[in-house]
């Protein structure tokens, strides 16, 4: 399925698909700490995953965290928050690595994904906590949009909303505000390379892991179907031996 084709959403409902909820986990043995290549730490290493995401830590760890997260929805800004202490902590022992993949839920996503990925690997979780602590400020300009404009806007071409949405919310400028040029800031609302991308992990999210909404944590290759708060994935991790 194209999930870029179902931008076509409405702009508001911003807690739609994005909530909140914990469950019970089982606990296994304790994994082995690794050490980070000579001067480096794993909290400050980030590379680009072949399945669409980033990836902070150790490509190797033991304990392999996805989450599939939107950057408009306010639950995924609350687990950012919350675990942006905590999560840098288990990242450094090389136990765990955490990979974040974009699953929009809310016609503002594309342009938030395709600009919050501009400056590459190593500003991206920067940029994508960022976001999330901006949302406050951000999501209530879509308040007061028309339901004419809002329909206007879904009958655009994928790079055509990218456009809208990013001068209608304020992610260009917020971009620019953080070294982006405004030729570099175009450059990234028309890649088509990136959407192909995107494309193909929510291939994957749609058929191999059935994501439903966000934030959605993956441990191992096994879907989290009852935990996505950082409470709960903190004592996930712990049972799992980090």
């Amino acid at each position: 399925m194209n999930r870029i084709a179902l931008l076509a959403l409405p702009a508001l409902a911003l807690v739609a698909s994005c909530g909140s909820k914990d469950g019970n986990t089982t606990s296994s043995a304790p994994v082995a700490a690794a050490k980070p290549p000579t001067g480096t730490q794993w909290a400050t290493t980030v590379v680009e995953t072949p399945d669409g995401g980033f990836l902070m830590g150790n490509p190797n760890a033991a304990l392999k965290l996805v989450e599939y997260g939107s950057r408009t929805c306010p639950h995924c800004a609350k687990f950012s928050a919350e675990s942006s202490t905590g999560l840098p902590k288990y990242i450094e022992t090389g136990k765990v690595s955490y990979e974040f993949r974009d699953f929009p839920i809310h016609a503002p996503d594309l342009a938030a994904i395709l600009l919050g990925r501009c400056g590459g690997s190593a500003p991206f979780f920067t940029i994508l906590e960022q976001m999330y602590s901006a949302q406050p400020d951000m999501l209530p300009k879509l308040e007061g949009l028309s339901p004419e404009l809002q329909a206007k806007a879904q009958a655009m071409s994928p790079i055509q909303q990218a456009t809208f949405w990013a001068d209608t919310v304020g992610y260009r400028q917020f971009v620019e505000q953080r070294g982006v040029t405004a030729a570099q800031a175009n450059a990234c609302l028309s890649d088509t390379g990136v959407i192909d991308k995107l494309n193909k992990s929510l291939a994957t999210a749609d058929t191999k892991y059935k994501i439903q909404g966000t934030p959605t944590f993956i441990l191992n290759g096994d879907v989290m179907a009852d935990i996505n708060t950082w409470a709960g994935v903190e004592q996930a991790l712990r049972a799992a031996g980090a």
